[in-house]
């Protein structure tokens, strides 16, 4: 494979370089031996880049991206080796960190900034790696057709009241894997299975499409209630385009279990690599990811929640109202993962 590179400048000077994936040349790989971190990441976000730039110009390291797939970054480091120029794997989802750190990728940071700053729950106990956004995956309704006190929990969604009226994506996807691997640690894994059939003989249609998908066909009335993580909502009613937007004003958010363990909170996270070739600079790069300067451009780029306490959230994301979280580990459903799935496929959840 080719790569394809683009530098982002400002001020005349190239201070973040952004490459797909690819080969990495001869020349390329210099870059690991001079005062740069390389990051391998997933994220797409401009504000990212931006942030990055902040990072460079307090610190004077220059921040190398390769950006990818999740899964093929992950699978790019494995067959690098101890070759590997990554620094960094900046990532969506405990379930895709637990599976790195799984293949070997990662080492503990013995760092007080990143204990003392990053809430337990939101990093793997042996700091292998750590959350730096929160993502809320709720229950969303349409406001003219169900009430919101009518269901207030997970368990709820495999309710025969709500047969044919339930939209979500593939249970293929990590995001569910990893909502079904909390489940898992709470109801055990026999009524987890249970709770999986229920929701499928719920669905308003077979599992197609992303998040976004869900909320419009809620919108359109194919179903009555959804499954989505918080900010694809946010970003629906921050379009340009007024018919998101008004498909977005008739979309009301349920924050589960708020009587019991609390709402499902995911993460991006980001871990230091076995084989850093610039340890030191890729702990400034993650130490710097925990300040509340950085917190808050990461959550509001992306319309997510901020890991560290106190940092201001976005107007939008704000009006969702607040909620209690679930403090288990998030490792706990990543290493679940694979067992949601076989639990999922079994149910039929496609």
């Amino acid at each position: 494979m080719r790569i394809s590179r683009r530098s982002l400048l400002w001020g005349g000077s190239s201070l973040v370089t952004v490459m797909t994936v690819g080969r990495l040349t001869d020349s390329e790989r210099v870059l690991a031996q001079t005062n740069v971190v390389n990051v391998y990441s997933s994220r797409h976000y401009d504000s990212d880049k931006e942030l990055f730039r902040r990072f460079t110009q307090a610190t004077g390291i220059r921040v190398n991206v390769l950006e990818g797939p999740d899964d093929q970054l992950i699978e790019r480091i494995r067959s690098e080796g101890n070759n590997s120029p990554a620094d960094i794997l900046f990532t969506v989802d405990a379930g895709r960190l637990w599976r790195a750190q799984e293949a070997g990728l990662f080492q503990p940071v013995n760092s007080p900034i990143l204990t003392r700053s990053i809430p337990s729950a939101v990093r793997e106990p042996g700091n292998h790696w750590f959350g730096f956004t929160r993502r809320a995956r709720v229950i969303m309704y349409h406001k003219d057709r169900v009430k919101p006190n009518e269901i207030s929990t997970y368990e709820e969604l495999a309710d025969p009241k709500w047969r044919g009226q339930i939209l979500v994506r593939s249970s293929r996807h990590v995001y569910n894997q990893s909502l079904v691997g909390a489940l898992i640690r709470h109801i055990g894994q026999a009524r987890t299975e249970k709770w999986a059939q229920g929701v499928v003989q719920n669905l308003a249609r077979p599992p197609q499409g992303g998040d976004t998908d869900q909320i419009r066909a809620v919108a359109a009335g194919a179903g009555n209630l959804a499954v989505s993580n918080t900010y694809y909502l946010a970003r629906l009613l921050k379009s340009p385009k007024p018919e998101d937007r008004e498909a977005a004003q008739k979309i009301g958010i349920i924050f589960p279990n708020q009587n019991s363990w609390g709402t499902h909170v995911n993460v991006s996270g980001a871990g230091l690599v076995k084989t850093a070739p610039n340890q030191r600079n890729a702990q400034r790069f993650l130490e710097f990811l925990a300040s509340r300067e950085a917190q808050e451009a990461l959550a509001k780029g992306n319309n997510e929640y901020p890991v560290v306490a106190g940092v201001p959230i976005d107007s939008v994301v704000a009006s969702f109202g607040t909620f209690k979280s679930d403090p288990i580990n998030a490792s706990v459903f990543g290493r679940n993962n694979a067992l949601a799935l076989k639990i999922t496929d079994r149910a039929g959840w496609a």
